[in-house]
């Protein structure tokens, strides 16, 4: 069983976002750690990248921000190395731009990645009917691809993302790019059932999610995990302590565990 669904198998899944190598690849890396300790199973971490299209503004100043700090690619997975060999059991998953795995070569990038310790990964701009090729090449390293549902997808393009997406779908809940808000707003009923219908593996609520409440709020629809993105890194933008990062993390962790569909 893999570590996502062992994550998922213990319950609605809080999975915090960061940036790797922002502000410094250290710091990072530090804040990973405190999310560990806050209690998540499972984190999604941003290889920064020069042109972040589908991220808001937050994530794309990170990303500047990281790179200016002299990010690698190479360097950064060699932390996420170290940070694996420390935690064998938490589930991760990457997402990362097209460009990033052209350059490095679709097979050698997918096997750098799965040494580095990484589960999964998700090509945000490579929409899954243009994606064969990167699922072939990380299939055959041993990372699951992963696939973003469209909050308005028709149901032959959420039957695709279904039957290719492993460890979990990615469930867009806004149109546009991520970010942080005051009014969360889930995938619909019907997207949810279409996957589910299809084949799914766990579905995951991201874009737009910044609060315990807004945790909860996916948790309680029936989700198997949220992610947080923008509001954590705007946090660390604004000079958050580790420790801080770490109890708003447990603050997520807890609303998720508290929120089971029926509860």
């Amino acid at each position: 069983m893999s570590r996502w669904s062992l994550a998922f198998d213990l319950g609605p899944t809080f999975v915090p976002f960061f940036v790797l190598g922002h502000p410094t690849l250290e710091d990072s890396l530090e804040y990973m750690e405190s999310a560990v300790a806050g209690g998540a199973r499972a984190l999604e971490l941003g290889l920064p990248f020069s042109d972040p299209v589908a991220d808001g503004p937050v994530i794309q100043t990170a990303a500047f921000e990281a790179l200016q700090a002299g990010f690698r690619v190479g360097a950064g997975l060699d932390a996420l190395a170290r940070f694996r060999r420390r935690h064998p059991g938490v589930a991760i998953g990457l997402l990362v731009y097209a460009q990033l795995v052209r350059v490095r070569g679709f097979s050698a990038f997918y096997a750098a990645i799965a040494r580095a310790g990484a589960d999964a990964c998700l090509v945000a701009d490579a929409p899954v009917r243009e994606a064969t090729r990167f699922d072939r090449a990380a299939t055959d390293a041993g990372v699951d691809p992963v696939h973003i549902a469209p909050p308005n997808a028709a149901q032959p393009l959420l039957r695709q993302v279904a039957e290719t997406s492993r460890s979990f779908v990615y469930c867009v809940c806004r149109p546009g790019v991520t970010g942080d808000g005051t009014e969360a707003r889930l995938p619909s009923d019907r997207v949810r059932q279409e996957l589910r219908a299809a084949g799914a593996p766990a579905l995951v609520a991201g874009f737009g999610l910044s609060t315990p409440e807004h945790v909860a709020g996916a948790a309680a629809a029936g989700f198997e995990g949220a992610i947080v993105g923008s509001a954590i890194v705007r946090q660390i933008q604004n000079g958050a302590r580790p420790g801080s990062v770490e109890g708003f993390v447990r603050d997520c962790v807890h609303a998720a565990a508290s929120a089971r569909k029926g509860d």
